[in-house]
């Protein structure tokens, strides 16, 4: 153990009986949250910990504080300490100055408990500390928890991977920020208030999901309850199956004079609302209700052959290449040898969706998050899995391999999983296969620690035709705290119109067994037929 996690571990141990760890004076911690707020600016936390500055802020009203997904919250943000600072702040191997940012939000009133939130993208700011990841309309900060939220060791735009080219940044970014930020969250933590952490909680979707899963594989002491939202645990695979199914699509498309793909030409206007009322007509009813949604998922087998044209190509039908495209892409790669390399995509509502921020997996010719769109027609599929393999930083970095998790489980850790079926850069069905795995490695312990939930409809970690406003950190609390263990969870939306719908356990769906759409008590939770 490392000199700086020894320092942090000791402080922990210590700090419930230093409420002075800081510096402050006792007439600081007198003047109440925002002296003892005050008095924290300018310090120093062990090795290499400083505090950049201390704030007090008052408490916000309902629908003034931005969610971060262009939202605001609806229920306020209490009264808080904000701390930043920095965490072995040094220049890089590339001159660059690094260190771990972090910002840490203590409550007024708090309520003994911590969490950390994960990142998104290739991290490199500092999200605003509130804990709203999957926490519906009450995110921690406003339940009364301490919240650090942390840029994983640089500074840069979200998919800038120029930091990689430090050892240490990488490595920060890849696993060890999360124990560090971690660690030094719960120290601040523990010493502003003066009294030891009940219980310790993780929430992040896509690599903040990534970020959880790592605790609970490689840190499994950290926390006591971990939410695990579409994770990006697998990165080089993923990417590497989208851009396979783009060469596919690309050979449906029209060519330019130079032999290239036009990709915005592969499927029309038409051909989109084609494959969706395909996909309804033949999935929709599945769940009991025709009503858009395709919530029995186990049970959808589109089968895009049985909109194939009789001969040539026409409106009201697709191609036998278009056909034969959409077959190959969604199957997945598989390598020389027929193995694998990524899970199947399943098919969805929102595979034809063409809008922002992110369109749905059928291609639209627009430039992505990595550059222009893929021409191409062919690739070396094996050349690029080696490639994929051979990356440290991405073995590393990925979570989808290590299923023995018998110390978490043992501590009596509890997590929860989620993805949204119309994910475009990450497949629900990856994740699925890792709960599985996870299940079979673990035994019984798994179905009394874990619980995965699909979400139709929903694109990457929130958005599209789905109910994608629930609650999973309460759930996790009171498995964690009281024993209860979550089964059926109230999910909602507002658009196009109000409306409630239980989010069940994969594979068991919400059925309509009748009544008001509009409301969740008009479904069951049943497990499809086999």
């Amino acid at each position: 153990m490392s000199m700086k996690m020894l320092s942090l571990a000791a402080l922990l141990l210590t700090s419930a009986a230093m409420p002075d760890a800081f510096g402050a004076r006792p007439q600081a911690a007198q003047a109440g949250p925002a002296g003892r707020c005050a008095a924290l600016a300018g310090q120093r936390l062990g090795d290499g910990i400083e505090i950049r500055g201390a704030a007090h802020v008052g408490a916000a009203a309902p629908g003034t504080v931005s969610n971060g997904f262009g939202g605001f919250i609806a229920s306020g943000v209490p009264a808080h300490c904000r701390v930043e600072g920095m965490i072995d702040a040094r220049k890089g191997a590339d001159g660059k100055p690094y260190g771990i940012g972090f910002a840490i939000a203590l409550p007024d009133d708090w309520n003994g408990r911590f969490l950390l939130q994960g990142g998104g993208g290739l991290n490199g700011s500092v999200p605003v500390p509130l804990g709203n990841v999957a926490a519906g309309d009450l995110p921690a900060i406003a339940r009364g928890f301490a919240v650090i939220a942390h840029d994983s060791g640089h500074k840069g735009a979200v998919f800038d991977s120029s930091f990689m080219a430090d050892q240490r940044a990488a490595l920060d970014f890849a696993e060890a920020s999360v124990r560090t930020v971690a660690l030094a969250g719960k120290a601040i933590t523990t010493s502003f208030y003066g009294k030891p952490i009940a219980h310790s909680y993780m929430t992040g979707c896509s690599t903040g999901g990534r970020e959880g899963m790592l605790a609970s594989q490689r840190y499994p002491e950290l926390f006591d309850g971990i939410v695990v939202g579409a994770p990006a645990m697998r990165t080089g695979d993923s990417n590497l199956a989208i851009h396979w199914a783009q060469v596919q699509f690309n050979q449906a498309a029209p060519r330019d004079k130079d032999g290239l793909a036009i990709v915005s030409q592969i499927f029309s206007a038409s051909d989109r609302k084609l494959i969706l009322k395909g996909m309804l007509d033949q999935c929709d009813a599945l769940d009991g209700l025709a009503d858009g949604m395709i919530m029995n998922r186990a049970q959808c087998n589109f089968q895009p052959a049985k909109l194939q044209c009789k001969s040539g190509k026409a409106d009201g039908c697709l191609s036998k290449a278009q056909v034969t495209a959409l077959d190959r892409a969604f199957a997945g790669p598989k390598d020389a040898a027929g193995y694998p390399v990524y899970a199947p995509v399943p098919y969805d509502t929102g595979i034809v969706y063409t809008g922002a921020p992110v369109p749905g997996y059928l291609p639209t010719g627009a430039p992505g998050i990595f550059g222009p769109a893929p021409r191409e027609l062919t690739m070396d599929l094996d050349a690029q899995v080696q490639a994929v393999r051979a990356d440290a930083v991405q073995r590393l970095t990925d979570t989808h391999v290590w299923t023995n998790l018998n110390t978490f489980l043992g501590r009596g850790g509890k997590i929860l999983f989620y993805h949204g079926v119309s994910d475009a850069w990450f497949s629900s069905e990856a994740t699925w296969d890792y709960w599985q795995r996870a299940r079979t490695a673990n035994g019984a312990a798994w179905d009394d620690a874990s619980r995965f939930y699909m979400v139709p409809g929903m694109a990457h970690c929130a958005g599209g035709n789905a109910f994608d406003n629930f609650d999973l950190l309460g759930p996790v609390m009171d498995w964690v705290e009281k024993g209860k263990a979550p089964e059926t969870i109230p999910a909602w939306r507002q658009t196009p119109a109000k409306a409630e719908r239980p989010m069940c356990p994969h594979p068991s769906y919400a059925h309509y067994v009748g009544g008001d759409t509009a409301r969740a008590g008009s479904f069951e939770c049943r497990v499809p037929k086999r």
